[in-house]
């Protein structure tokens, strides 16, 4: 990761986690900034994982989590959808970087609205997991976000230093 925003090294807990999990967010936005349309849309990999897509899906994580989960939010009226598993990573062909960065931006915000109404020991109840705190679910998001921003780093090296056949190791 190339931790693009400052460093807070002390502080609450909460200021540490917070300040993390924003830090992994924008590393994934990084990962897609600067890509061509068609880069940022090209699977490297045998699953669909994308640089785009990548962030596609972290919008629906923080979606399902914060707005499904954490303020009890039926599915349906979850801003933008939450497509569960692969799916998630789909973007659609009409859907631009700047709309998906757009798109997982608001979904941050309405997560950060959502925490702020929250102590991190407040308990909701996941339909599969069981009952979860705002601290396991910053401690999830920011270990999901961060092993996503990894592989948007790999893909996105992938892209602008390709290795030429015959030169692998």
């Amino acid at each position: 990761m190339t931790w693009s925003m400052p460093r807070i090294t002390t502080g609450t807990e909460r200021r540490l986690l917070e300040h993390m999990l924003d830090r992994n967010r924008a590393e994934l936005v990084a990962v897609v900034r600067g890509l061509s349309e068609e880069d940022a849309r090209r699977r490297l990999v045998a699953s669909r994982t994308t640089p785009l897509g990548l962030l596609k899906h972290a919008a629906v994580a923080e979606r399902i989590w914060f707005q499904h989960v954490l303020a009890g939010l039926p599915e349906s009226e979850c801003d933008g959808g939450t497509t569960p598993g692969d799916a998630s990573f789909e973007v659609a062909d009409d859907e631009s970087s700047a709309d998906v960065i757009a798109e997982f931006d608001r979904a941050c915000e309405c997560s950060r609205a959502i925490a702020a109404e929250l102590d991190l020991d407040d308990i909701r109840t996941h339909p599969r997991v069981g009952d979860v705190s705002l601290r396991f679910v910053y401690l999830l998001a920011i270990e999901d976000f961060a092993r996503h921003a990894g592989h948007g780093d790999i893909l996105r090296e992938q892209i602008e230093h390709p290795v030429e056949e015959g030169h692998r190791a």
